[in-house]
Order: structure tokens, then sequence, then C-alpha cells
């Protein structure tokens, strides 16, 4: 099983997307299908929840609760501890501090912002990911 915590502009950008064969509806893809479990917390999910819902993006409200619910009841939510990590953006550091507590050779965090955090193997973009895992 491979676990990630996904970054809130991978979602984004993937309910954007307008090619299903761009890496970001990809990773969203395998998410669904069971192959990404994702990792989560209470502050990630409150985040996505916000997200998701700005008028600006337009996203159906359905397709919002249908994926909040699955993440909800696929994915594993995690309380992190401190990692005591200063990011360049500290709304980074829920999204951080879970992939390090599940830190392990199969657990990613996907990001679009790869800058935002300290460099690691396992923290990739949604094409990294895919090249990584050959999902």
């Amino acid at each position: 099983m491979i676990y990630a915590v996904i970054d809130t502009n991978v979602l984004v950008s993937a309910l954007l997307s307008s090619s299903k064969n761009s890496a970001t509806p990809i990773v969203l893809e395998n998410v669904l299908n069971g192959k990404i479990r994702a990792l989560y917390s209470d502050e990630i999910f409150d985040e996505y929840k916000s997200v998701l819902a700005r008028k600006k993006f337009n996203f159906s409200p359905n397709l919002v609760e249908i994926l909040l619910n699955f993440i909800k009841q696929n994915g594993i939510c995690i309380t992190p501890k401190s990692t005591g990590v200063k990011l360049i953006d500290n709304d980074d550091l829920p999204f951080y501090e879970v992939f390090y507590a599940k830190k392990s050779k199969n657990a990613f965090l996907i990001t679009g912002n790869i800058k935002h955090f300290p460099k690691d193997d396992f923290i990739l973009t949604p094409r990294e990911f895919l090249q990584t895992t050959s999902l």
C-alpha cells in the first residue's frame, strides 16, 4: 500500500484540470481507486473543506462532498506531534507533520509547492510521485 499526504493545491489542480492525463488528476484517480491511501489530520481536512468550497473555483458542492466523504472514510486520520520544523509557509506545516508522523518507505507528501518543504526523497510533485511509484 502507498500512503500519501495530498496537499490541497494538488486536489484543486486535479479538479480544475481539463486533461485526465495530467499528473494531478492521475494522483487523485489513484486515491479514488484505492492505490493511494490518503493521510490527513483534522486540520488538513478542514483546509480541504474550506478551500474546495471557495466560490472562485466553482466546484460542485456535491462533488466536493463526495470527495471529502471518500477521503474521510478511506483515508487515515493522524494526529501528529509537533516537529519543531520551520517552513517557508506555516500553512504547510500540518501537511509536513502528518507526513513526518507516518514517514516510511511507502509514505509520501505530494505537493505542487515542493520548495516550501525540506528536501526529502519522499516529498514530491505529482509528476515526480508518479515517476517514482510507477502508478
